[in-house]
């Protein structure tokens, strides 16, 4: 896709820049994040406010695309270790290895908000098209980081996505201050 392109081009332009001209880098690519302060377009952020407000939660497609998933927090941890113990003109990839769908992201999502808040009856999974060119799966190899720098994920997804719904559910004014200032609908 056009997205998966713009981000491999980027990777070639640093090591270009490198090469022609002793540049010094590091480049990491990670798995997707979620945690507190996050758009609220995105998948988990959108489930959770979704919730909080009795709203219908949209899965794109079948909800079989699969992402794996990273807690910010251990995502931070991560870039630090690389920034300290890295070597030069490496690339490192930072992940949990633990892959989840969106269904099953949104259905733990869906148990957390039942044990904090009464759920709205609009509250409910609602399949819609997906969009063109959306990645089925997307998974990283971060063997290099765990076995060179000693560094792997904490957070379980479980610990993760509680504490994001957490965080959502008492920073309310977060979301809401976005839609009053007309960032999202």
């Amino acid at each position: 896709s056009p997205y998966s392109a713009s981000k491999a081009s980027s990777d070639h332009l640093v090591r270009a820049w490198g090469k022609t001209y002793n540049f010094p880098y590091i480049i990491t690519n990670c798995s997707n994040n979620y945690g507190p302060f996050q758009f609220p377009e995105k998948l988990i952020p959108l489930m959770i406010i979704n919730c909080l407000e009795w709203a219908p939660l949209p899965i794109y497609g079948d909800g079989k695309n699969s992402r794996e998933w990273i807690y910010v927090e251990d995502h931070c941890e991560a870039l630090f270790k690389v920034f300290i113990k890295g070597k030069l003109g490496e690339f490192y990839n930072i992940g949990s290895n633990k892959n989840h769908n969106n269904l099953e992201i949104t259905k733990k999502l869906l148990s957390i908000a039942s044990k904090h808040l009464v759920i709205g009856e609009n509250v409910n999974i609602n399949y819609i098209k997906d969009r063109p060119g959306h990645d089925k799966r997307y998974a990283l190899n971060s063997s290099k980081i765990n076995k060179n720098l000693s560094w792997k994920s904490s957070t379980t997804i479980s610990d993760g996505l509680e504490k994001t719904f957490l965080w959502y559910l008492n920073n309310q004014n977060y979301f809401n201050s976005l839609k009053k200032n007309q960032i999202i609908k």
